[in-house]
């Protein structure tokens, strides 16, 4: 992979600018939390598709918008346990 002005790009320095890239060592709670994350941002960002899901939830879009932003905080629920807490 490139950058415009023709330099070569690391993975490392993929995954520091990038955060849903994921590493070795990413949980599955993780992956799937940034990949609804990284859809509701999208959905959000484009009016479209904001307006079509609002009119399909027969909710104003300022409303859905909020929703959206509100599942943002925890789009999968609470995080599992972790094994070495215990």
């Amino acid at each position: 992979m490139s950058t415009p002005g023709g330099a070569s790009i690391s993975a490392e320095q993929l995954k520091t600018r990038y955060i849903g890239t994921g590493h070795a060592d990413i949980s599955k709670y993780e992956w799937v939390t940034n990949q609804h994350r990284d859809a509701y941002a999208s959905h959000v960002g484009h009016y479209d598709h904001l307006s079509y899901y609002a009119v399909a939830q027969n909710e104003s879009i300022g409303r859905c918008r909020a929703q959206m932003l509100e599942k943002m905080y925890q789009p999968c629920g609470p995080p599992p346990p972790r094994k070495d807490d215990a």
